[in-house]
């Protein structure tokens, strides 16, 4: 169940990773492999510390106390993201043209704050950190890799479109899960 639980977690955050790399596809854009590395070493990173600190939180507390404030905040994290793709912006998206290893580095650091507060939560629940994170930075590089993909294919499609739904609601289920399980 952890692995299920893990490879979740890896998927739901890097939503946005698919969804700004779905963007570049749309016009056409390549991210470049060391520049997805860099991107994909930024949210590992997050990942670990996030969920490390989330996991020392839950060494004061109680393991369903853990998993109870967890849950509430993956579930209030996936309520944010859906409430927050209701109305999304895509003129920031757009504005990118181009990435250089400056913006791998920027773009790395953005999306990473979806992995600090999922991995928090889930180092709250006491999800083991290193797999964890490792997983976050694979998805994140595969994520990148599909987006330019799926971007140049369905990105104008009603699925290019309610990724970031898609994510959220993942979110919730995990929260939901660690809450009774």
């Amino acid at each position: 169940m952890k692995l299920i639980t893990i490879l979740i977690i890896a998927v739901a955050a890097n939503i946005d990773n698919l969804g700004i790399s779905m963007a570049y596809g749309l016009r056409a854009n390549r991210i470049p492999f060391r520049y997805n590395l860099i991107i994909s070493f930024i949210s590992t990173v997050c990942a670990f510390v996030s969920i490390f600190a989330g996991s020392m939180l839950s060494d004061i507390l109680s393991r369903s106390t853990s998993n109870l404030i967890g849950g509430i905040l993956l579930i209030g994290l996936g309520l944010w993201v859906v409430g927050k793709s209701a109305s999304p912006s895509k003129d920031d998206i757009r504005k990118i043209d181009f990435i250089n290893w400056k913006e791998s580095i920027v773009l790395g650091f953005i999306l990473a704050l979806n992995c600090l507060s999922i991995g928090f939560s889930a180092g709250v629940t006491g999800i083991e950190p290193y797999s964890t994170a490792l997983a976050i930075g694979i998805f994140s590089f595969i994520s990148i890799i599909l987006g330019v993909r799926l971007g140049e294919h369905i990105g104008t499609s009603w699925l290019g479109q309610q990724a970031e739904r898609i994510g959220g609601m993942l979110l919730m289920i995990i929260g939901v899960i660690e809450i009774f399980i």
